[in-house]
Formats: structure tokens, sequence, C-alpha cells
């Protein structure tokens, strides 16, 4: 049996990683959602009780009795038991690996300057020239990934587990209008209707609490169009 531990569905984009993943797949786990502390305290005291580096998300394998942190680690754990988590195709595989790896190492000034939350809609921002150069990088990489395996995903016909690493930036595009080449802009919007997407998003508007640290990164640092959030 796999345990998911997640964070906060509004802000927490490492967890979304493995859980649209798991969902997409029709993969059963259980979910366990820790909040980030709505005082704006450290989140680490209380994550660190079962994660090891006191971060979200952790998978547990309780038939295994194995303990997987990191999205990128857990990715790699489930396609050893799961190997539709990755492309058949040798070489749709390669690619693949390598465009979720430099989405997990890269994007520095996109996540920083655009951090994930799911229920508002903010004003484009600023586009500086660290955020425009990984603006074109995603246009680059994938049209690159489109065009070579045929789409309508980015390995092939099928979601796979780059696409999931992709999911976060989707919902980013879409809270802060970010400019895209318009094949771009369609690849957001089909990983937006996937049925894992929109639930999570559902229940990240739901959610009625709030963590202050990444509201000031987002509702607080851009001007505002609509908040879908329920009250906190």
């Amino acid at each position: 049996m796999y345990i998911l531990h997640i964070a906060n569905k509004n802000y927490s984009s490492w967890s979304l990683r493995p859980w649209v993943l798991l969902t997409t797949f029709g993969i059963p786990f259980e979910e366990k959602l820790h909040r980030f502390p709505a005082d704006g305290s450290s989140s680490y005291p209380e994550f660190r009780t079962f994660s090891p580096t006191g971060y979200v998300p952790v998978l547990e394998d309780t038939d295994e009795n194995e303990r997987v942190w990191d999205s990128l680690s857990i990715v790699f754990y489930l396609a050893e038991r799961h190997p539709e988590v990755w492309p058949a195709d040798r070489h749709a595989r390669t690619w693949a690996r390598s465009a979720a790896s430099e989405m997990h190492s890269s994007f520095f000034a996109l996540r920083n300057q655009c951090g994930m939350n799911v229920g508002i809609r903010s004003k484009r921002p600023p586009i500086d020239a660290a955020l425009e150069r990984d603006l074109d990088r995603l246009d680059a990489l994938w049209a690159d990934g489109l065009a070579r395996f045929g789409g309508p995903f980015l390995a092939g016909d099928r979601f796979s587990a780059v696409d999931a690493f992709f999911c976060p930036v989707a919902f980013r595009v879409q809270t802060y209008d970010l400019p895209l080449a318009q094949a771009s802009l369609d690849y957001v919007q089909r990983l937006l209707d996937l049925p894992a997407m929109r639930d999570w998003y559902a229940a990240g508007i739901a959610e009625d609490f709030r963590e202050p640290a990444h509201d000031a990164e987002t509702a607080g640092a851009y001007e505002l169009i609509a908040d879908y959030r329920a009250k906190a």
C-alpha cells in the first residue's frame, strides 16, 4: 500500500507531481495532507516526523517497508513497479527523463517569482531577463517534445511522468497569465483539463486555511485580479 504525504494543495507544487501521476494512472494510494502552519512558523518540526528532510512529498510503501522522499526519486521508485509511468518507446523515455530532470533542477526564476497559488489570478508580473529566459526555454523544450513525438503530450500520445513534472507550471501559467507561444498555451490547457488536475484544483480552492509566507510570495506580491479560494 502506498501512502503519499503532501502539503496544502493550493501551494505545494512538489506534492502535485507524484499525486497527479498516481491519480492519473489509477494507482491506489492513501493521501495524507499536512498543513503548512497558519501562524507562519516552520513546518519542519511536524514534517520531520514522517520526512527525513522535513519536506514533502514523501511516499511510503508499507508492503515493502520503504520510505521514499523527493518527487524525482518517488517517480523513479514508482516506475520500477509501474512501467507505464514512463513512455514505452526508448527514445521518448530518454527524452522524458531528461526533460523531467531539467524541470526538477532548473527554472529558478519561474519558481521564485511565480510561486504556485492555484486559487488566485494575478495581473501579469514584470518579466525580467531571468524569467524571460525560463519562459523561452519552456517554449523550446515543449515544442521539441511535441514535434519529436507527435503529441498531444510531451513524450507522445499519452500522459507520462514528464507531464506530471510540468503540471505545477500549468497552474503558474494560469495564475500569472504568463506569456508563452500558442502551442505551449495549448499544452498547458491540456494539462489543466486532466481530471486529476481538476480534482486537485477543486480541493485547493476549497481549502480554508492559509500559509502566510506563501501568500506573501504571491497574493502579497502582485496585483490580484481574483481570489477563488474559500474564505479563510
